[in-house]
């Protein structure tokens, strides 16, 4: 049995050592990744793996926990013992990590009013409720138990939010009663006024920073700190950000390999640090996560490459050599190797085999959920993906108005059939003025809405903005319609099975284009997507994550372990109105369009 203590150096087994942390978040990519990306790290001469533990994933639904597949936290930290890693774990309830929501649950926000990362009993239960089943599941992993956890997280970068410490100090005991021992930390940013806010120093808890540059002012400041409350702790950066994530419509962030590694040399001469990331990995399905700019959101997209030392699909890049070599420079008697490589394979092309229009599968897919008021996507399903609004209004037979009153994030709006606006956050509450030349005494409108993603980080955690669907409600002329009728379409395997490709077409509409394909092999593959509008992409009913034609990038990673050799089925929903005829896989992402 080994033991890891924090004095004026971290020691093992009463030996100082130097933590050389990288960041893997086994929750996204695929657990036949995770080898490579444990051994990769180790070959560049870390001792270390951290990861952070999303609360959404494990407790999808509340009271319903899923630790199977890529959810697997024991396997993981199982398999980096295998490898002779330590390993660092963040099970706190917020992660930020542009995540959606931070890692909290959509459905805690049924709960009206419930004031969130704070002492309000409502949510101190709902954690205590998650941490009897998450942590029992991480103490057998703990060093003390013979497993490679050397320390665990109590909060995230909670000086960057709040300051009441006693929410900290109810999330330190509930660790502590169901049997974490081994020592626990804070990290924040390397400023004072966050360090004060956010930190248990007072209490013997661990003080971490996160930057990613400037190592001698920020570690002084963390000196400084911890020599202000009688403590003389090692410096660590449990953050070290060697990249960045990137947002949709925007460039794509790079970092100068030599530029890092002079930092990284700089941080290691001085303490112990984290790579975040050494392997970013993707943002399958709907978790991608949305920075809050002012009054903007902007949400992040599918790949989180995040520039870091191996690429979204695993690949070794000229970071990682740098990084590498100034590890060996610092610290020469580290163990490093050649890492391994990644093969990507193209697979040609695929004609469309069969196209539906949403609204003509809406009943084989969804159940039908009536009410006279909207309800919210967290209301009416999951929280995530899209939500139908469908409402019938008479027809005055002249030019009428419109207006949605308090929705998120996406409104695209339809009269009988025919699109009619897109609206987004700038633009929600705006009038629509619209005619129709039908004759039908009664329009059928509809209103598909797309959570783009909950905030991670900053001041709107308890803004109403983060439930999403239409929370107020339809304006027709100038009085609230009453009477509506959901679809959920949080677009799950179980949904995707359920797409009735035999009923009509209509590529004008939002619509679901079928590829069927036989493969002989399967490799690591991109999916190009630069000819298409909005939407996601399903491979065997797994959601890859989302596209779309702002850019940056305009294809969607594709790991092997989603395809079968044999028969495989592509499914892409397109919503906006773009007639897709085929599928093309490449052997590499695409930065621009038609490139």
């Amino acid at each position: 049995m080994h033991v890891f203590e924090i004095k004026e150096d971290f020691l093992l087994d009463g030996k100082p050592i130097k933590l050389i942390s990288g960041a893997i978040h086994y929750f996204r990519m695929t657990p036949a990744q995770w080898k490579d990306s444990l051994y990769n790290l180790k070959a560049l001469g870390a001792n270390t793996v951290e990861t952070y533990i999303p609360w959404n994933i494990h407790e999808p639904l509340e009271g319903q926990f899923d630790f199977e597949g890529n959810k697997n936290i024991e396997k993981f930290v199982k398999l980096a013992q295998s490898l002779e890693l330590m390993v660092i774990l963040r099970p706190s309830v917020y992660i930020c990590a542009e995540w959606e929501f931070g890692g909290l649950p959509s459905w805690i926000l049924k709960e009206k009013g419930i004031r969130l990362r704070s002492t309000d009993p409502r949510f101190m239960q709902k954690v205590r409720n998650y941490f009897s089943m998450l942590i029992p599941k991480l103490t057998p992993l703990q060093l003390t138990e013979g497993g490679p956890v050397i320390m665990m997280q109590i909060e995230n970068e909670y000086g960057s939010y709040g300051m009441e410490k006693e929410y900290l100090r109810q999330t330190k005991d509930l660790m502590r009663e169901f049997g974490v021992t081994q020592p626990l930390f804070t990290s924040d940013g390397a400023w004072n006024e966050v360090l004060d806010a956010g930190t248990l120093i007072e209490e013997d808890i661990f003080v971490t920073g996160n930057f990613g540059s400037q190592s001698k002012e920020n570690a002084t400041v963390l000196r400084d700190f911890m020599h202000r409350h009688g403590k003389n702790w090692p410096i660590m950066c449990m953050e070290y950000w060697d990249g960045w994530f990137n947002r949709w419509g925007e460039a794509i962030v790079k970092r100068d390999a030599d530029d890092l590694a002079r930092d990284v040399k700089d941080m290691l001469q001085i303490g112990s640090l984290n790579l975040y990331m050494f392997h970013g990995g993707t943002n399958f399905g709907f978790y991608n996560g949305c920075s809050a700019r002012g009054s903007l959101d902007l949400p992040q997209i599918t790949s989180y490459d995040y520039d870091a030392l191996l690429t979204e699909w695993g690949e070794p890049t000229e970071k990682y050599y740098a990084v590498q070599k100034v590890i060996k420079e610092v610290c020469p008697d580290v163990w490093q190797a050649p890492p391994r490589s990644k093969k990507l394979t193209s697979f040609g092309s695929y004609p469309v085999t069969a196209s539906v229009s949403l609204f003509n599968t809406l009943n084989t897919m969804s159940s039908a959920i009536h009410s006279s008021y909207p309800k919210s996507m967290e209301e009416a399903s999951t929280g995530y993906g899209y939500l139908l609004y469908s409402i019938n209004i008479k027809n005055y037979f002249h030019e009428n108005k419109l207006k949605i009153v308090e929705a998120g994030d996406r409104v695209q709006v339809f009269i009988e059939g025919d699109p009619i606006a897109t609206q987004y956050q700038q633009s929600l509450g705006d009038e629509l003025t619209y005619s129709s030349s039908s004759l039908n005494e009664t329009l059928a409108v509809d209103f598909l809405v797309e959570n783009l993603g909950r905030v991670n980080y900053g001041f709107k955690f308890n803004s109403p903005t983060q439930s999403k669907g239409i929370r107020g409600g339809i304006i027709h002329d100038i009085h609230f319609h009453q009477g509506y009728t959901h679809y959920p379409l949080p677009l799950d395997s179980a949904q995707i099975r359920a797409i009735d490709f035999s009923a009509q077409p209509n590529e004008h509409q939002p619509s679901f284009y079928q590829i069927k394909l036989t493969l002989t092999d399967v490799e690591d593959t991109f999916i190009d997507c630069s000819a298409y509008g909005k939407g996601c992409v399903f491979v065997n009913g797994i959601n890859l994550g989302r596209y779309w034609d702002k850019g940056p990038v305009y294809s969607l990673y594709c790991p092997k372990e989603f395809l079968t050799k044999g028969d495989n089925e592509i499914v892409i929903f397109e919503t906006e109105g773009i007639a897709i005829d085929f599928l093309t896989f490449l052997d590499h992402p695409l930065y621009k369009k038609n490139s």
